[in-house]
């Protein structure tokens, strides 16, 4: 992919190449099965751009609010088809976004899934990791 991915993401992947089998509830995938998600699942990074609209975003202060203050459904839609896929969890997707990292090279890290009005996002893979999966 020609990208320097985020530190805590990248020390997942030398511990373990993927958890979980696709097919099983819960996985993160292997290195070799994750991509965009616009390529690998094209209908749900088109479902925040409905018939060409401008996907609706949301100002800093609202954006920038991670943990239990964090409402999901401020959500920047024009960073979902950029994101990256990397696993699948409860019927959502765990995805990286490479719009928004840290001084530390860190993504900011979301899970998406249909039940929820947008996402759960954390500042780093490692956040989601010991907070929602």
């Amino acid at each position: 992919m020609g990208l320097d991915l985020p530190p805590s993401y990248r020390q997942f992947l030398l511990f373990a190449d993927g958890w979980g089998a696709e097919d099983d509830e819960a996985c993160i995938r292997s290195v070799a099965t994750v991509g965009w998600l616009r390529d690998l699942e094209p209908r749900l990074a088109e479902a925040f751009r409905p018939d060409g609209e401008t996907p609706r975003s949301v100002p800093d202060d609202l954006y920038f609010v991670y943990g239990k203050e964090q409402d999901c459904i401020d959500l920047r839609e024009e960073y979902v088809p950029d994101t990256l896929l990397v696993g699948h969890w409860n019927d959502g997707v765990t995805l990286l976004n490479p719009h928004v990292k840290t001084p530390e090279g860190e993504w900011e890290a979301w899970f998406l899934a249909p039940w929820l009005p947008g996402a759960n996002r954390y500042v780093s893979f490692w956040e989601l990791m010991k907070n929602d999966f």
